[in-house]
């Protein structure tokens, strides 16, 4: 690949897991968790779907399987904003956070499956709504979070008005607040007021070069606020299944899947791949056999500066 048509943001590489939060059986998500956890992965994250009957509460999932690992980050992945007020989010968060040893992270989303959020008693809204609703709840979040203001909080929106509170608990690292995001609006959202970008590729219409024009809407914001594009980290939510023989994207022996990460990773950026695993085998072949090849392939790129 020509290294012209190359982006590169320069952040260290992450690797983790998409679990499904299933209660049947009981324990498997944050058995899950565990496997990830022992086989050296950086990250463990869980659907949040509170109107799914056969699925855990993340929030608590999330709590439990922080007990359950040593080392591990946790995040939703991500957190239903309309079903989950912010300023009690942020005090959550903090609290996991700080219980855990500073590994909790907050990815987030402006909401879907609105039948199901109505269902549950949540509010309806239009995808613009949707988009001013997440602006005003990052506003809040960081709000409750910054401790080193002596004044109460107050932020008035549109959909979330809250005036008195106080501040804190400050979490115990920089939790990031990943967006889950498609569209240019809410992308820009992600350039002005987010720390990361955490897409799924099934949902790329046209597939990975979608993620250049996506880049550029998150660039562009990013410079216009008074930042820069490697203020936000970009991840991807993956999927794929080991084989002899190469099938496909990521569908293949471990080898290729290191190349063809490699390459999203110098092409459009991606620092962070999320593989929606359930199954040990796959989980530990990801973490031993594909993320060190990555990084080193990485890390030889950056080295030369060739991306060929």
């Amino acid at each position: 690949m020509n290294s012209s048509t190359s982006t590169d943001y320069g952040h260290d590489l992450i690797f983790g897991t998409f679990v499904t939060p299933t209660n049947h059986p009981v324990h498997h998500a944050v058995e899950q968790a565990v496997v990830a956890d022992r086989a050296g992965l950086d990250l463990v994250t869980f659907q949040d779907h509170p109107y799914v009957a056969k699925f855990h509460d993340t929030s608590t999932l999330l709590a439990y399987a922080a007990a359950r690992t040593e080392r591990i980050h946790l995040s939703a992945n991500v957190t239903n904003l309309p079903l989950r007020p912010p300023a009690v989010l942020a005090r959550a968060i903090a609290t996991l956070d700080l219980l855990s040893g500073g590994r909790i992270e907050l990815g987030i989303g402006a909401g879907a499956f609105w039948d199901g959020v109505v269902g549950m008693g949540g509010p309806r809204r239009t995808p613009g709504e949707s988009i001013e609703a997440l602006e005003e709840a990052i506003a809040i979040i960081r709000a409750v979070w910054n401790t080193s203001d002596p004044g109460v909080l107050s932020v008035r929106g549109r959909h979330y008005d809250v005036h008195g509170a106080k501040r804190g608990p400050a979490p115990a690292h920089p939790v990031g607040i990943w967006v889950g995001a498609y569209k240019p609006r809410i992308l820009r959202l992600v350039g002005r007021a987010a720390d990361g970008w955490l897409p799924s590729i099934q949902y790329l219409q046209n597939g990975l070069p979608e993620l250049t024009e996506m880049n550029r809407h998150i660039d562009e914001a990013a410079l216009t606020s008074g930042r820069e594009p490697s203020d936000v980290r970009r991840f991807l939510n993956i999927g794929g299944q080991f084989a002899a023989q190469r099938r496909g994207f990521l569908q293949g022996p471990p080898s290729q899947w290191a190349e063809e990460l490699t390459d999203v990773a110098l092409t459009y950026g991606t620092s962070g791949f999320i593989l929606a695993s359930d199954d040990t085998a796959l989980t530990q072949a990801f973490a031993a056999e594909v993320a060190p090849a990555v990084k080193e392939l990485v890390a030889d790129a950056r080295g030369t500066g060739r991306h060929e």
